[in-house]
């Protein structure tokens, strides 16, 4: 999915990754594992407000968080420095 194509508050908005929520996504979780995916994949997973901690956390114990963006910010690149 090209995120950047979704418009918000339409019946595509993009919504929480998080199990059960309907919210309207706000951040950009990028992230990758290590063994499965090069160093310059990105995965992503959306959060809302409320579960962007959350969601941070499950996946920063596990070495897989690399970056975390607000959502209308997110250009889909790996951040540099």
């Amino acid at each position: 999915m090209d995120l950047s194509q979704l418009a918000s508050g339409g019946p595509d908005s993009p919504v929480c990754s998080a199990k059960g929520c309907r919210a309207d996504a706000v951040w950009v979780l990028a992230w990758n594992n290590p063994k499965l995916h090069t160093p310059e994949r990105r995965k992503t997973w959306l959060a809302c407000d409320e579960h962007r901690e959350h969601l941070s956390q499950f996946l920063g114990v596990r070495g897989f968080l690399k970056d975390v963006v607000k959502f209308d910010e997110w250009d889909g690149e790996p951040a540099t420095g």
